[in-house]
């Protein structure tokens, strides 16, 4: 399974991350690492929920995170 992080600048000047991969796992941060890292971050904790609750199977994950332009 892969899963990606999509990144942009909000015209407020926050960033948003998104897995699209992983409905519902969004993450604002002042900069664009911080929302990809905080993304990152509930990607793993929303994978490891649906593991222990049994809506999912163990599989191997990748986790790209593009580098900005």
């Amino acid at each position: 399974m892969n899963f990606s992080i999509e990144c942009e600048e909000e015209t407020d000047g926050r960033w948003l991350a998104e897995v699209p991969q992983l409905p519902g796992v969004l993450c604002y941060g002042q900069s664009a690492e911080e929302a990809t890292a905080k993304a990152e971050v509930l990607a793993l904790r929303t994978m490891a929920e649906r593991l222990e609750h049994g809506e999912s199977k163990a599989v191997a994950i990748n986790i790209s995170i593009p580098l900005a332009a």
